[in-house]
């Protein structure tokens, strides 16, 4: 058994995005890529003039968005006609696929807004893909519960809750975990994927080796190996991400992401002469 150890400690950055909504970034930064993940949001704060802009129309391609959210209303509208209202504990895996226009605007005037977004590449094969979506709503999702600790389950398997997205090519594992002081937090991961932790509050330890404290609003990506082991130093709450890599090269352009510069060239081409939505 190969325990799993931390192999970066990354501080998220102060970024905003949409038309202005303030967030900490993590991944999609440093690091740039961490296969098969794209991209980490947290967006959270009290001040409505954080978030009370939204994230007008805006197109994507060829990528995951995974919503999560922990507390506040967003209202979702997109180019298939879809639309709904995400509130906390909601999560909404959208497969942009070929591409799609949406928007995500908050459905509150006042009040803390808090949650995450994920980006997850999508193998050349599907990138061209018609856009779908999983909705989670918070009553429906699977919960592991004991004294030591709480397991909300989006993606895999803790014991005998199992998540609702099953038959994904990247095989993901997706907790949100709250850990009680003092207890231990273990769970074995395949030795396929790449993993990360990302601390919301609290303060928690990870694996065997002597590492620099970790307290909030902190990414930890980890080695691969079989066995994690995370305690809680103090009542601690993380998310806990894992994927299998796609190992295919990938290139950028804002909302999209391809496998050349010539597919973003594309993208661009398609979204301009109003042929992006298939």
């Amino acid at each position: 058994m190969k325990n799993i150890e931390i192999s970066k400690i990354i501080d998220p950055i102060l970024a905003s995005d949409g038309a202005g909504v303030k967030l900490k970034r993590s991944i999609g930064v440093e690091p740039n890529y961490f296969d098969p993940f794209l991209m980490l949001d947290e967006f959270g704060s009290e001040n409505s003039e954080d978030y009370i802009a939204g994230f007008p129309p805006h197109p994507h391609r060829g990528i995951e968005t995974v919503t999560y959210m922990l507390a506040g209303n967003f209202e979702h509208k997109d180019s298939t006609g879809g639309e709904g209202k995400m509130t906390a504990g909601d999560v909404q895996w959208m497969k942009t696929g070929s591409g799609i226009i949406h928007s995500e605007m908050p459905a509150m005037k006042q009040g803390k807004l808090h949650g995450f977004q994920l980006w997850v590449n999508m193998p050349a094969k599907t990138k061209m893909s018609k856009p779908e979506y999983i909705y989670i709503n918070s009553d429906k999702m699977s919960i592991h519960k004991d004294k030591d600790k709480q397991i909300k389950i989006i993606a895999g398997k803790f014991e005998n809750a199992e998540g609702p997205v099953k038959g994904h090519n990247v095989e993901p594992i997706y907790f949100d975990v709250e850990l009680n002081k003092d207890k231990f937090f273990n769970f074995k991961i395949p030795t396929t994927h790449n993993t990360f932790i990302y601390l919301i509050n609290g303060e928690i330890k990870v694996g065997s080796r002597k590492h620099d404290k970790l307290k909030d609003s902190t990414l930890i990506l980890l080695t691969r190996g079989e066995d994690l082991i995370v305690k809680a130093k103090s009542n601690a709450k993380f998310l806990m991400i894992s994927g299998k890599p796609i190992n295919e090269e990938i290139a950028r352009g804002g909302p999209f992401v391809m496998n050349t510069k010539a597919e973003i060239l594309q993208a661009v081409q398609d979204y301009h002469n109003g042929t992006f939505v298939k």
